[in-house]
Formats: structure tokens, sequence, C-alpha cells
């Protein structure tokens, strides 16, 4: 496929296997393809650079050799946007995308409180269900789980009872 794409160029790979690709997408995925492929065609986007996604439908161009990684220390915590690496007590903590996600929102903004709606509608895309609220639970469960590698570790991950959660520095 991606020789494919290469060879006739994205415009003549979409019209060759739009249909195709369509049946294959959920909902959300083609309204986010809509809208890249829209952004493509009015020049919005350049053909020569790469691109990737840091949260779902939101595209950018990444980081350049010179510009900073966007790092936190909190104690025995250690984590980087850009290498999606968490880290604590010196051992990585492997993630799924969607706790990684979660956690990013947390710790980039301390002591705000997200809502389970609000968590939903930034990580996931989708709007707030009462199933939504329980998916967003045990991806922070389990976060919390892996995080809390020694039983005298902080929960940096706290419960605002009823709304949300937030991350809790020390």
């Amino acid at each position: 496929m991606i020789w494919e794409i290469s060879r006739v160029g994205f415009r003549g790979f979409w019209q060759t296997n739009r249909q195709k690709l369509l049946s294959l997408l959920s909902p959300n995925q083609k309204k986010e393809l809509a809208q890249f492929v829209r952004d493509y065609e009015a020049g919005d986007i350049p053909a020569d650079l790469p691109y990737t996604t840091h949260f779902r439908g939101q595209y950018f161009t990444p980081l350049q050799v010179d510009q900073p990684l966007t790092e936190i220390r909190e104690g025995d915590l250690y984590f980087c946007l850009e290498q999606h690496l968490v880290m604590v007590q010196g051992n990585v903590i492997p993630l799924t995308v969607k706790e990684f996600e979660i956690f990013s929102l947390l710790i980039l903004n301390p002591k705000r409180v997200f809502t389970y709606e609000m968590l939903m509608d930034l990580v996931w895309k989708e709007d707030y269900t009462y199933y939504s609220r329980k998916a967003v639970n045990n991806h922070v469960s389990n976060l919390r789980r892996k995080l809390r590698v020694s039983p005298d570790l902080p929960d940096y991950v706290k419960s605002v009872y009823g709304i949300g959660y937030k991350f809790e520095e020390k």
C-alpha cells in the first residue's frame, strides 16, 4: 500500500481505493479522513512533510531536532511527552495508548480537574455515555496500578469524587 501511494501519489491512491478504504472506517474515522483530505487539497498540509498523530484527529508537524523535549520530573516519576516515556524509580512503565494520553493530559495540567466528559472528548473523541465513564475508570485504575511500583509511592492520579481526575504534585 505504501509503495502504491508513493508511486501514484496521495490523490491517485485515494481516487483508486476510496470505496474500499471508506468501508473499513468508523464514522469518526471517516470525519477525520474527510477533514485531512480537505486540508490537503486546500494546500494547508505540505505534501513533502511527514505527519503523525499525537491525539486522534490532530495531525501536526513533528518536532525538529533542536527543539527541547517536554519533560516533567516529580519525585521518582519521570515523564517525556515526545518519547512517550513514563518511568518510576528508574523503571520504564509500559502504558497503552489510552493510558498514556490520559496521563499526558493530567500531568501536563497539574491540579486541573478533568471530568469524565472531558477525558472522553479529548482522548476517545466520542460523546460521553454511561459506558464511557466505566471505560475511563478502568483505564485510570490500570494506570494507577502500573504507576504504583512500590507501596511507599504517592498516588499521582487523584480522584475528585463524582467529577473526574487530576494529577497531584507532591
